[in-house]
């Protein structure tokens, strides 16, 4: 009889522990954590995650599935890359950001035109923002919503644009 801790398997997905009581490999986050930051860091409703399954491949890279699956799954890719933890501070994708930061009410930046512009080359620039350090989400005005653009990362008074490189546009 093997008495094995269960440990993260890179080459699949694992559901993630619905509680951090449920866990059973280390560092692993559940989905009440990861429902439980994104209303507090973005002031996204837990509802909104109402639906969808959470699952971890690799050392902290969590997906959203719409839906369920049996678990563990062998696969390449399974519904949308979200969210990256196990390190210092959690960081959500540019693709989960532009899913649901619409229903963001925190940590959100609108920017003007310009700054769009810089923000979708993805260039650092100064910013005048008197809100939290950290994760933001990123918007610009478009037909009178504000239309997330992606995640920005702002420290010393400067937003940084991690958006993906074959994601950069010079709009």
């Amino acid at each position: 009889m093997s008495h094995e801790t269960p440990t993260n398997d890179g080459q699949r997905f694992d559901r993630l522990p619905e509680t951090p009581a449920d866990r059973e490999v280390e560092g692993r986050a559940s989905r009440q954590e990861v429902v439980e930051w994104w209303d507090q860091r973005f002031g996204i409703p837990p509802e909104t995650f109402e639906g969808y399954s959470f699952w971890e491949k690799g050392k902290g890279k969590i997906w959203i599935l719409r839906g369920d699956l049996g678990s563990p799954i062998r696969i390449e890719a399974l519904g949308m890359a979200f969210l990256r933890t196990r390190q210092e501070h959690w960081k959500p994708t540019t693709n989960a950001v532009q899913r649901f930061g619409r229903r963001a009410s925190k940590n959100v930046v609108e920017l003007t035109r310009e700054q769009a512009r810089t923000f979708a080359r993805g260039e650092t620039q100064e910013l005048d923002w008197d809100g939290d350090w950290g994760y933001l989400v990123a918007t610009h005005e478009l037909a009178g919503e504000a239309e997330p653009l992606g995640v920005g990362l702002f420290v010393h008074g400067e937003l940084q644009s991690p958006v993906p490189k074959g994601r950069q546009r010079d709009l």
